[in-house]
């Protein structure tokens, strides 16, 4: 029964319908993820030391190195399956869901070792000095050393899950431990608890996250023989098939994170040269700005299992009218949010810190990274769909255009001639030029599918 109302959803459910049952509860997870990310920098905040701040701030490239992990094995593995399933292939099914469980259990373990190994040279790179080094280490100490593992497997298994169509359960995984997150920080951090600060923040985040890990392995007992994920050993595959059709998809995926943490590195090191007042307040704006940006994430997300099923089952019009749809309803609220963002730049800064240089600091920040947020949200469709459809070549190419050739010459160019207030326009002149080649790209991709389809028909 579950899986023909899975196939309901994927061939017959009207578009919009489809759409906001897959992408609003991803969406939901994903504004859960921002709040939990904005807790530890709101209840660090709270402690009024910029140190603290600073080493949340730094910390930051680690966790977000953890989604090179979650997009190898959970986009490229979550893409196989829906692509199979779109073939009724169900074996591939079960063995990409297991290659994909696995392989994210020992990257997570290899990450904690290495970061274990080489966390000073790893903090310096990062930019932290001889203030905030040991801030710094004590956030990781949890977050990472301890928290790799837990915090990629989570990310990973809501991804197959919600490749099968139970984005709703994906969501409810997801947000259990980052709301568990929430209601921990206080206690871990703040004097009138353990009074741990920055490291209070990183043992919450460990803790929310094996929860988290817990809500699907009982979700998988539960649903057992009623799944198409499976996590069975025998299921393991390393045949060429399973590990190449996951790859193709993955490391491009990865890839593009791992420049990700690149550019955020080149970032932190460029405003680290103007002081901790200047990291807290770059810290601060990131997470504000996270909360557009994960929406429009969470919509990419949402529609992918929708994209690649059709596209598998060679039905063109379902799938570009599932992109177009997605398309009208991310470039108007992130139109909104950059007017909004705009106009109260100053009040939301001002809500995680009241130093007044800092807020200065954050809110020229902040009017400068709101400004990319429309093209930022086409620029994820188009990367969402490429990924959906196996074209790892083009998600790696705009990948390697966004950071290599866009955003971090334009950090180095903008800091040179505006000094640190010019790094937050980097976004908006890198999303501009992505935004148009995205629809240039798509616009492509869909008059060569539909001539494919019509060919085929004859």
């Amino acid at each position: 029964m579950e899986n023909q109302q899975n196939t309901s959803l994927f061939e017959q459910m009207p578009v919009p319908r489809a759409v906001v049952k897959l992408a609003v509860p991803t969406i939901l997870s994903s504004l859960v993820m921002v709040l939990y990310n904005m807790a530890d920098t709101y209840f660090v905040g709270m402690l009024n030391d910029p140190i603290q701040n600073a080493a949340v701030t730094l910390a930051a490239p680690l966790l977000l190195a953890f989604n090179a992990v979650n997009n190898l094995f959970g986009v490229g593995s979550s893409s196989m399956m829906s692509r199979a399933m779109g073939k009724k292939d169900y074996e591939t099914v079960h063995r990409s869901s297991a290659f994909g469980f696995y392989f994210s259990v020992l990257c997570g373990i290899l990450f904690s070792a290495a970061f274990f190994t080489f966390q000073r040279p790893v903090l310096s790179i990062l930019g932290a000095d001889h203030t905030t080094v040991d801030a710094t280490m004590a956030y990781a100490r949890w977050t990472v050393t301890f928290g790799a593992v837990p915090a990629i497997l989570n990310v990973v298994m809501a991804y197959l899950v919600r490749a099968e169509g139970a984005a709703l359960h994906a969501s409810i995984g997801t947000m259990s431990g980052c709301l568990l997150n929430i209601v921990l920080d206080p206690i871990f951090i703040l004097p009138w608890g353990f009074n741990m600060g920055a490291e209070g923040a990183g043992l919450a985040t460990f803790l929310s996250n094996c929860v988290a890990c817990l809500y699907f392995f009982v979700l998988l007992f539960y649903k057992r023989g009623r799944t198409n994920v499976c996590i069975h050993p025998k299921m393991l595959s390393l045949s060429r098939p399973i590990v190449g059709g996951i790859c193709l998809v993955g490391i491009p995926a990865a890839i593009q994170n791992l420049l990700n943490v690149t550019s955020m590195t080149v970032l932190n090191n460029f405003t680290a040269s103007y002081g901790s007042d200047a990291v807290a307040a770059m810290g601060i704006t990131q997470k504000i700005n996270m909360v557009p940006m994960y929406i429009a994430l969470g919509l990419s997300q949402g529609i992918m299992p929708l994209v690649s099923y059709n596209y598998a089952s060679g039905n063109v019009q379902r799938m570009k009218r599932t992109v177009l749809f997605a398309s009208k309803i991310a470039v108007a609220f992130l139109g909104v949010i950059l007017v909004l963002y705009y106009l109260g730049a100053h009040v939301l800064v001002q809500c995680f810190m009241q130093n007044q240089t800092i807020v200065d600091y954050g809110t020229r920040f902040l009017r400068g990274f709101c400004l990319g947020l429309p093209f930022l949200g086409m620029d994820f469709l188009a990367v969402g769909v490429f990924q959906a459809t196996g074209m790892g070549r083009q998600a790696l190419l705009f990948a390697v255009l966004r950071k290599v050739i866009l955003e971090i010459p334009a950090l180095f160019i903008l800091n040179r001639l505006f000094s640190v207030y010019g790094l937050s326009y980097a976004q908006f002149v890198t999303e501009l030029i992505l935004a148009t080649t995205a629809v240039v790209v798509l616009i492509r991709l869909f008059r060569r599918l539909e001539a494919q389809s019509q060919a085929a028909g004859r």
